[in-house]
C-alpha cells in the first residue's frame, strides 16, 4: 500500500538496519519511497536541496524522518538540532529511531523537539512491528505540517 507520495527519510549508516527498516516496510506492505541519507550532513543536504541532493524540490518535504543517534559526522541529535533551527523543516516530524538506551538521549532528543523516541528492538519480528506502526501512524494518521517558505536569518 503506497500511501500518497509520502517519502520516509532513513538516517542510518548500519547497513543491516537499512536492510531490516525495508524489509519491515515492505512486511507491513508500506510501498512508499525510503530515501536513505548515510549520515546527519546528507540528510540535511536532502533536507535542504544542497551537496548531493542539490536542485531538489525542497517543498516536497518527506512525511517523516527516522533518525538514527550514533552517525559519522554530523551526530543524530546535532542533525536534529539544525532540523529544528531552520523555518523550512522545523515541521518536519521527526522520530528518533535508535539502540541508544542512554537517558542523556533521551532527554536531549525531546529537548531538541522530537516527535517520538523509540528504541531499535533487537528481534527482527519486534522491530517489523514496531516499524509498521510508524509506518501506519506517521503516512496514513499524522497530517502534515504546512510548508514554510525561506530560512531563518
Amino acid at each position: 500500500m503506497k500511501i500518497d507520495s509520502k517519502v520516509i527519510l532513513l538516517v542510518e549508516d548500519n547497513p543491516s538496519d537499512i536492510g531490516l527498516t525495508q524489509r519491515a516496510l515492505a512486511k507491513a506492505h508500506i510501498a512508499n519511497e525510503m530515501i536513505v541519507a548515510e549520515d546527519g550532513e546528507e540528510a540535511l543536504d536532502y533536507l535542504w536541496g544542497t551537496g548531493v541532493h542539490a536542485g531538489r524540490d525542497v517543498s516536497d518535504l518527506p512525511a517523516v524522518v527516522l533518525l538514527d543517534l550514533k552517525l559519522p559526522g554530523i551526530s543524530g541529535l546535532e542533525a536534529l538540532r539544525q532540523i529544528r533551527g531552520d523555518a523550512r523543516t522545523r515541521r518536519v516530524p521527526v522520530v528518533i529511531l535508535t539502540t541508544s538506551k542512554e537517558e542523556r538521549d533521551v532527554a536531549t532528543g525531546y529537548d531538541l523537539c522530537v516527535n517520538s523516541y523509540v528504541r531499535k528492538p533487537v528481534d527482527f519480528n519486534q522491530f517489523a512491528a514496531a516499524v509498521e506502526q510508524l509506518g501506519l501512524y506517521w503516512l496514513m494518521l499524522n497530517e502534515r505540517p504546512p510548508v514554510v517558505r525561506g530560512s531563518l536569518e
